[in-house]
């Protein structure tokens, strides 16, 4: 396959296009900059899957009626240090940003709070919700779900049994947060998203075909497709499938049960009818300072940190990380070099701000 061809946009001007693509859409000023920051922060951070690749699929659903703009969460459960809160089918970022908030707010003031959220609208990279969390001091473990969403093979099998099932876990040192923040699978939907338009090809054994073969063709998931438009996620007949064999699919089974059945949002399947598709999450929120002696584990846990770091590598070039390093370091270069997209991502975009009747950069 050849090598991705791609434009390099100041992240400015993106995040500008953007915005101006989502208040074209219908939402508001507020929230159409909230959604572009998200997407955008993903891209940041090296995580071209959840970035803005997914904006013609925002906008097709939104005009579907499958997300909705302008929503605010109701809260169906309260009980002090847990909370069950519905998305009413808002945007993600929204619905999710405002659960993240309640979950933090709680477990700051009393210590502990695990808030369950149903209905939500995709809510892009989980790290970011681990993220803020953590610039609060807060520890947080998040499960997700799609439901709605049936992508992912179980370990052994050839069949779509699960959803991506993101899982994010968000830690506050003095050195700074670690961030540890994966899909189950063993690449996320997106992933595929962007190596259908010219982007990172995929292992070739991030897929199973429906007669149990390997595949990193896109097809495998897809189906056919134009080379600019549309990828739907129901037109083939293979399955990503999961990350580490048992261990990921089990991790992935957890997900959709915590996320999903439990929060009363669904969990991936079976489906009947297919169409809207919708992310539960369920959230823990801890705070260091009433749950044991905040110092005492800082210190602990950054001595242990930096231990683990002074691991002698394999390779001289390529040093031991911890979680969330890699997305800080390629945050600073993307801020300077601008963010990558193929040119296949970019007029899919166009196209997008076209069709609202917006004018590209």
């Amino acid at each position: 396959m050849a090598e991705p061809d791609y434009m390099y946009i100041p992240v400015e001007e993106l995040e500008g296009f953007v915005t101006r693509i989502f208040a074209a859409s219908g939402c508001s000023a507020t929230e159409a900059a909230r959604i572009s920051n998200h997407l955008v922060g993903a891209n940041l951070s090296g995580h071209d899957s959840h970035g803005v690749v997914r904006v013609p699929r925002y906008v097709e659903w939104q005009k579907a009626g499958h997300v909705v703009a302008g929503q605010k969460v109701e809260v169906v459960t309260d009980g002090g240090a847990f909370a069950l809160l519905d998305g009413k089918f808002g945007f993600g970022q929204t619905v999710a940003q405002q659960a993240a908030e309640f979950g933090i707010a709680r477990a700051l003031a009393q210590g502990c709070c695990i808030v369950g959220l149903r209905n939500a609208g995709h809510i892009g990279r989980t790290g970011d919700y681990a993220e803020m969390a953590a610039e609060q001091g807060l520890i947080s473990v998040h499960f997700v779900n799609v439901a709605g969403s049936v992508l992912v093979a179980p370990f052994g099998g050839a069949e779509r049994r699960f959803s991506t099932a993101p899982f994010s876990v968000g830690v506050k040192l003095p050195s700074g947060p670690v961030i540890l923040d994966f899909a189950t699978s063993f690449v996320a939907e997106g992933k595929v998203l962007v190596a259908s338009n010219g982007g990172k090809a995929l292992p070739e054994n991030a897929l199973v075909t429906a007669d149990g073969r390997m595949s990193g063709d896109p097809h495998t998931l897809y189906g056919d497709y134009p080379e600019v438009g549309p990828r739907n996620p129901s037109g083939g007949t293979g399955a990503i499938r999961a990350f580490g064999d048992h261990k990921g699919s089990g991790l992935a089974f957890m997900c959709e049960l915590l996320a999903g059945a439990l929060t009363g949002g669904g969990c991936s399947g079976p489906i009947t009818e297919r169409g809207r598709i919708a992310n539960g999450m369920l959230s823990i929120y801890l705070s260091p300072s009433h749950f044991a002696d905040e110092a005492a584990f800082h210190e602990a846990a950054q001595n242990y940190l930096d231990w683990v770091k002074s691991c002698r590598p394999i390779d001289a070039d390529a040093p031991v990380l911890a979680p969330g390093e890699p997305e800080k370091t390629r945050r600073a270069e993307r801020m300077v070099s601008g963010v990558p997209i193929t040119r296949e991502t970019w007029q899919s975009i166009l196209d997008t701000a076209a069709g609202l009747g917006i004018n590209g950069p």
